[in-house]
């Protein structure tokens, strides 16, 4: 309109397309992330709540002190730029896939299983879930890593608790065997189970620093709908790391919209969007 004020004179604190080219190289350096242009708007309105906590008006400066190195600030940075969609026995298809993959173990020792961006916790559950049902307990002989790089969803992973109408869309039975339902103030939530909690490790982890779970030898990986966030070359460096961590039979699971096929020298499609090394892989990385 003529004479009006456009949508970045109306905004509470100053931000310029700089700012989030700034921004955009950060996160990316810090994550791995890769925001599109389309993410101008989106990356405003998640960092807003950061600038008023440290009593800020401009982007410019927030980006200052960001630089000064603050790791507390870092991670609330980065918390708030990661994008969490997840919800229990999301893609349904790796499921059984997984169990008859349990199946044909030998027995005596831990089914050891990575889930990487696990989010608020849903997938690490829905994995445990699947092994106590495939072994007819509550506690099967199996292991759970499940990390990310967002630190708030991790303790809301932890935690294990849900709301209702979520928790009951997995059925009465298993309703009944995996979760408590609260009372009193907790009505309307469930918690799932102590059992089923204590098959799962919960820990943060940056999927582009060195500090990954270089000492276990993984029978599974789900790293579902987490490559999206890369780029390509971001994409083949990781799973690459990811190939000497598999046991020789192990199985690499990625979401509906992710290929392999640019890193086809380790890993070969198995199944449907579940992949298995390309060759056998000394030790791990």
């Amino acid at each position: 309109m003529p004479g009006g004020k456009t949508a970045t004179e109306t905004r509470e604190f100053q931000y310029s397309s700089k700012d989030f080219q700034r921004i955009r190289r950060l996160i990316h350096e810090r994550a791995g992330i890769s925001l599109s242009e389309a993410k101008q708007d989106m990356v405003y309105s998640r960092l807003t709540r950061r600038l008023r906590a440290r009593g800020l008006k401009r982007f410019s400066d927030y980006l200052d002190l960001l630089r000064l190195g603050d790791e507390a600030e870092w991670e609330a940075f980065t918390n708030a730029l990661t994008t969490n969609l997840t919800s229990f026995f999301r893609e349904p298809h790796h499921f059984p896939l997984l169990a008859q993959h349990f199946i044909r173990q030998k027995p005596g020792r831990d089914f050891q299983v990575w889930c990487c961006g696990c989010s608020s916790g849903e997938e690490a559950y829905s994995i445990a879930m699947t092994l106590a049902e495939i072994s007819a307990s509550l506690r099967p002989p199996v292991s759970i890593l499940a990390t990310d790089v967002d630190t708030q969803v991790l303790h809301k992973a932890e935690e294990g608790v849900y709301p209702m109408e979520r928790v009951e869309r997995l059925g009465p039975e298993r309703v009944r065997r995996f979760f408590l339902r609260g009372t009193g103030i907790q009505a309307g939530q469930a918690r799932i189970r102590p059992e089923v909690r204590s098959l799962v490790t919960f820990r943060p982890c940056n999927l582009l620093t060195s500090g990954w779970p270089s000492s276990r030898a993984f029978d599974a990986i789900f790293c579902r709908n987490v490559m999206i966030y890369f780029d390509r070359a971001t994409q083949a460096t990781i799973l690459r790391r990811f190939g000497p961590l598999l046991r020789p039979d192990g199985l690499l699971f990625v979401g509906h919209s992710e290929s392999l096929f640019h890193v086809s020298d380790t890993f070969r499609l198995r199944g449907r969007t579940v992949y298995e090394l390309a060759r056998k892989h000394d030790g791990v990385v």
